[in-house]
C-alpha cells in the first residue's frame, strides 16, 4: 500500500491532475446526479411504503437508516481522498511515502466487515427485529462494497473527474431502483427491499470495468504515507459516522432511544427523512465539491462559507413553507392514508434539515483545512446533544424536533471556532492533526 521514492506524479501514477478551482460546470454536473440519485432513493421508500404496512415500512426503515449510518461513515473515505488528492495540486512533493488509497480502502471495508459479523450477537437483536441474520450479512458485506465505493468517489472529485463522479452516483442509485422494482412486482416483501438498499455497494466494481477514467483515478498514489492517510481518515470516518447518526442512522437513533417505534414511529421516520432529503442529498453528494472548493479558497475559508451557507439557509427557508403547506396532502395521498402529520410537525423537522445541513457546510470547511480533530469533535459533539435531548420525558415528535433543531447547533460551534481561530493557509505546510 506504501512506495517511496518517485517524486508524486498524478498522470504518472494512473491519475490526472486536477484541471482547477472547482468550477460551476462541475457543480452542474453533480447536481444533475444529485438530482437522479435523489429520485431513485425517494422511489424505493416510495416503494416500499406501499407495499409494506407503516409497522413494516419502520423495520426496513431502521435496517435503511443502519447501512446510512455505515455507510456515511464509509464515506469519511471520499472526504480524505478528495483532499490529499486535492491538496497535493498545491503542494510541491519531490519524494517521500506514498499511499494507494484504493488499496487501503479494502482493507478498511474488510476489516469493518470482520467486526460487524463478530460483534452481531451483542447488538443485533436490539435492532433488528425481523430477518435479523440476513441484516446482519447484507450491512457487513455491503459496508466493504461502500468503504471502495467511497474512496473511489473521493479520487474523482479530488481530480475533478465529474462526469464520472456522478455517473458512480447514479449507478448506486440506479441498482437500488431495479431490485426495489423487482421486490414489488414480484411480491418479495421485506427481505426484496433489504437487497436493495444494499444493491449499489457494487457500483464501483462496475464503473472499474467501463470506465478507464474510474481505473486511472483508482490507481493514483497520494503523496502521504499509508500510516497518515489513515490518521486523518480516522478523524473523517469518526465525524462522518457521527453525521450519518443525525442523517441517514437517525432511525437507529430513535430506535435505541425509544424502544419499539411501531406504526406511529413509521410516519415519524418517513416525515423525517422526506423534509431533509431534498437538502441534504444534494449536500451529501457535493461532499467532493465542497471540499475542493474550501481548499480552493484556503486563504479566506470563513468568507468561503458565506455563499454555500446563504444557499442552503435560503432553499431550506423555502422547503420550510412547501413542507406547512402542502406536505401533509404529498405524504397522505403519495403514501397512503396511514401516514398522517401536520404541516406544522413537517416544517419544524425542515428546519431541523437546515441546522444539520449548515453543519455539513462548517464540517467540509474543517476537512478542507486539515482541522481533523476539529471536523470529528464538531459532529461528535452535535450526535451526543441530539442523542441526549431524543431522551427528553416528551412525546416522540416533540424531541425529535427537538433533537434535529439544537444538537447541530453545538457542532456548528465547534467547526466555526476551529476556522476562526485559523486565519492564515495551511496549504504550505502539510499538517495532519
Amino acid at each position: 500500500m506504501t512506495d517511496a521514492g518517485a517524486p508524486f506524479d498524478a498522470l504518472s501514477a494512473g491519475g490526472a491532475s486536477p484541471a482547477g478551482p472547482a468550477a460551476r460546470s462541475s457543480v452542474a454536473r453533480v447536481g444533475a446526479a444529485t438530482a437522479v440519485t435523489a429520485l431513485c432513493g425517494y422511489a424505493v421508500l416510495y416503494l416500499a411504503a406501499r407495499d409494506l404496512e407503516p409497522a413494516g415500512f419502520s423495520v426496513f426503515a431502521v435496517f435503511w437508516g443502519a447501512f446510512g449510518l455505515v455507510s456515511g461513515a464509509a464515506f469519511g473515505l471520499l472526504q480524505e481522498a478528495t483532499r490529499e488528492v486535492r491538496s497535493a495540486a498545491h503542494l510541491d512533493v519531490a519524494e517521500g511515502p506514498r499511499s494507494r488509497p484504493m488499496w487501503v480502502a479494502a482493507v478498511v471495508g474488510t476489516v469493518s466487515a470482520a467486526a460487524i459479523a463478530i460483534s452481531s450477537p451483542l447488538w443485533s437483536g436490539h435492532v433488528f427485529v425481523e430477518s435479523r441474520w440476513l441484516s446482519v450479512t447484507l450491512l457487513a458485506v455491503g459496508l466493504a462494497g461502500i468503504c471502495l465505493h467511497a474512496t473511489l468517489l473521493g479520487m474523482l472529485a479530488g481530480l475533478d473527474r465529474w462526469t464520472a463522479y456522478g455517473s458512480l452516483m447514479v449507478g448506486d442509485a440506479g441498482l437500488r431502483v431495479l431490485v426495489a422494482v423487482a421486490t414489488f412486482l414480484v411480491g418479495w416483501g421485506l427481505a426484496g427491499y433489504l437487497w436493495a438498499t444494499v444493491a449499489g455497494a457494487v457500483a464501483w466494481l462496475i464503473m472499474l470495468i467501463v470506465s478507464p477514467t474510474s481505473r486511472r483515478a483508482a490507481a493514483l498514489l497520494t503523496p502521504v504515507g499509508t500510516r497518515t492517510f489513515l490518521r486523518g481518515a480516522s478523524h473523517s470516518i469518526t465525524a462522518a459516522g457521527a453525521s450519518a447518526i443525525l442523517v441517514m442512522g437517525f432511525p437507529v437513533l430513535l430506535q435505541a432511544t425509544s424502544g419499539d417505534l411501531g406504526a406511529a414511529g413509521g410516519v415519524v421516520i418517513l416525515a423525517v427523512t422526506l423534509t431533509r432529503a431534498p437538502l441534504l442529498v444534494p449536500l451529501t453528494a457535493m461532499q467532493g465539491n465542497l471540499i475542493a472548493h474550501f481548499v480552493d479558497q484556503r486563504a479566506h475559508r470563513l468568507r468561503a462559507l458565506t455563499v454555500p451557507a446563504l444557499v442552503v439557509a435560503g432553499a431550506g427557508l423555502l422547503g420550510v413553507l412547501a413542507a406547512w403547506a402542502v406536505g401533509p396532502w404529498l405524504l397522505r395521498n403519495g403514501f397512503g392514508s396511514e401516514y398522517l402529520a401536520d404541516g406544522a410537525l413537517l416544517a419544524w423537522l425542515t428546519g431541523g434539515a437546515i441546522a444539520i445541513g449548515l453543519l455539513t457546510l462548517t464540517g467540509a470547511a474543517a476537512v478542507a483545512a486539515a482541522l481533523h480533530r476539529a471536523y470529528s469533535l464538531g459532529w461528535v459533539s452535535a450526535t451526543v446533544a441530539a442523542t441526549l435531548l431524543l431522551l427528553l420525558p416528551l412525546d416522540l415528535q416533540t424531541r425529535t424536533v427537538i433533537a434535529l433543531l439544537c444538537g447541530p447547533l453545538v457542532g456548528i460551534a465547534v467547526h466555526l471556532s476551529a476556522l476562526s481561530s485559523v486565519c492564515w493557509p495551511r496549504s504550505e505546510v502539510r499538517k495532519n492533526e
